[in-house]
């Protein structure tokens, strides 16, 4: 029988709370796979464009469709999520605001930000 080890062992990720950098981080890389999942979306609709009145229509119709319409708006969503990201990375290679309560601050404003843009789309629309 083995011996068993004295070490501790290290907790779950459940047990660990992430801060709020931390989940805005990852957002941003999920929403960095989104958009380019969500060009294949994109260039379906760029073909429908070109492929006559008949494809158009087609489109028009699958586009038409709740779910569909759940992945464009979150396509917009992560489109300015990431673009807000963007500026916040470019504002961190200026070499300010590394401190946490501002860290903390941009994440909020980014998030806002995001949302507020996502919306003034969604009212245009």
């Amino acid at each position: 029988m083995a011996k068993k080890s004295k070490r501790p062992i290290s907790p779950h990720l459940q047990v660990y709370k992430l801060p709020l950098t931390g989940i805005v981080s990852i957002t941003h890389r999920m929403t960095g796979v989104m958009l380019s999942a969500g060009l294949v979306l994109f260039v379906y609709i760029i073909y429908a464009v070109f492929g006559g009145s008949t494809t158009y229509a087609a489109m028009q119709s699958f586009a038409g469709l709740w779910p569909i319409k759940v992945v464009y708006w979150g396509f917009v969503y992560a489109l300015f999520f990431h673009l807000c990201h963007g500026v916040r990375h470019l504002i961190w290679d200026v070499g300010n605001s590394f401190d946490r309560e501002t860290l903390n601050r941009y994440a909020l404003i980014e998030l806002g930000a995001s949302l507020v843009l996502t919306l003034t789309i969604l009212f245009f629309i």
